[in-house]
C-alpha cells in the first residue's frame, strides 16, 4: 500500500491517475487496445482523499472504473499498463484487462466488472479483520449505481449488525451508466440511506480532496476502534462517458463543462500554491514529469511478452 510522505503527493497521484486514463482513452481510440474500459477522469480526488486516510495493512475493493483506486492505492503503473495492453507481465498476466486489476497480496482485492459486486468481498474482509481482531480497516468503493443493487442491502446490514471495521465509499458521479441520479432516487442524499442500517452517514464534496480525506478519516479511525461501519458518500463527477463506447447523448456539453471548472486537481494545486508547497512553474513540471512517466510506462509495456497460450487454462481455479 502507499504511503503518503506530503500533500504534494497527493497533487503528483492525482496527476497520475488523470493521465494513466487520458492515456488509456488514447490508446483505444487508436484501436491499440482491446475490450472496454471505463474512466476515472473527473473523480480523482475521492480515490487520493480516502486512500491517504488509510494504513499499511487495510484494504480495498474497486469497481468497473478501478484504475484510480488502484493507482491511489500504490499499484505499480508499468504493471497495470502492461495488462491493460494484454501482457504477461500484467497484474493478471495479461489476461483480466481494465476491470479485474488486483493485487490481493498488497491489500487491493481487486476492480470488478459487476456493478456492487465488490461490496461483499471488502465485508468478507472486515468480517475476517474482526474475528482474528486485527487492527485493519476495509473500504469499499461503489457508485450511485451500485447503490440500488440488492448487495447494497445486504452488506450494510451485515456491517452493521456485526459493527464491522469498514468504510463504505459511494462514488456519486451523477450517473448510472446513462441514468441520472435525479431519477435513480427518491431521496436527495444517497447518504441518508445509513440511517435504516443504524450507522452514520455523510455526504462530502468529491471534488475537495481535503474535505474527502477529513471526513474519511474519521469514519476510518471510527472503524478502527470498533464503532461499526460509516457510508460516506462523495458527490463528483466523470467528465468522459460511462465506457469507451459511450457517444454521451444523455447529457449536455455545458453540463460537462460547469463540471470541470470545479476540477478537483486545480482546486487541490492552487491550494498548494497558497500553503507555499509549490509554484506554478513547480506545477507545470510536475505535470510534464508524469506525463513523460506515463508514456514510458506504456512503451516499455508495449515490448513485453503476451501471455504462452499454454497458460490459457491458468488461474482459473484457485
Amino acid at each position: 500500500m502507499k504511503t503518503y510522505r506530503d500533500r504534494r503527493e497527493l497533487l503528483e497521484t492525482m496527476l497520475m491517475i488523470r493521465a494513466f486514463d487520458e492515456k488509456v482513452d488514447e490508446l483505444y481510440a487508436a484501436g491499440a487496445l482491446h475490450g472496454t474500459a471505463h474512466f476515472y477522469v473527473g473523480q480523482e480526488a475521492v480515490a487520493v482523499g480516502v486512500i491517504s486516510a488509510l494504513r499499511d495493512g487495510d484494504v480495498i475493493t474497486g469497481t468497473h472504473r478501478g484504475h484510480g483506486h488502484a493507482l491511489a492505492f500504490g499499484l505499480d503503473v508499468e504493471r497495470m499498463a502492461a495488462e491493460l495492453l494484454g501482457r504477461a507481465s500484467g497484474y493478471c498476466h495479461g489476461k483480466g484487462g481494465s476491470m479485474h486489476i488486483a493485487d490481493v497480496g498488497a491489500g487491493m482485492l481487486g476492480a470488478n466488472g459487476i456493478v456492487g459486486g465488490s461490496m461483499g468481498i471488502a465485508c468478507g474482509a472486515a468480517w475476517a479483520f474482526k474475528q482474528r481482531k486485527e487492527d485493519r480497516v476495509a473500504v469499499c468503493f461503489f457508485g450511485d449505481g451500485g447503490a440500488n443493487e440488492g448487495i447494497f442491502h445486504e452488506t450494510l446490514n451485515m456491517a452493521a449488525i456485526w459493527k464491522l471495521p469498514i468504510l463504505f465509499v459511494c462514488e456519486n458521479n451523477q450517473y448510472g451508466m446513462s441514468m441520472s441520479v435525479k431519477k435513480a432516487f427518491a431521496i436527495e442524499k444517497i447518504s441518508e440511506r445509513a440511517s435504516g442500517y443504524g450507522m452514520p452517514g455523510a455526504t462530502v464534496n468529491g471534488m475537495e480532496l481535503d474535505e474527502v480525506n477529513h471526513v474519511a478519516s474519521e469514519a476510518v479511525e471510527r472503524a478502527r476502534s470498533g464503532d461499526g461501519p460509516t457510508l460516506l458518500e462523495a458527490v463528483t463527477y466523470r467528465y468522459l462517458g460511462h465506457s469507451k463506447s459511450d457517444a454521451n447523448l444523455y447529457r449536455t456539453r455545458e453540463e460537462i463543462s460547469e463540471w470541470r471548472e470545479r476540477d478537483a486537481i486545480e482546486r487541490f494545486a492552487a491550494v498548494l500554491e497558497e500553503e507555499g508547497v509549490l509554484n506554478h512553474q513547480e506545477l507545470r513540471d510536475l505535470e510534464t514529469q508524469v506525463h513523460e512517466r506515463m508514456e514510458n510506462a506504456f512503451e516499455k509495456a508495449d515490448r513485453e511478452a503476451e501471455p504462452e497460450p499454454e497458460s490459457a487454462l491458468e488461474d482459473i481455479y484457485a
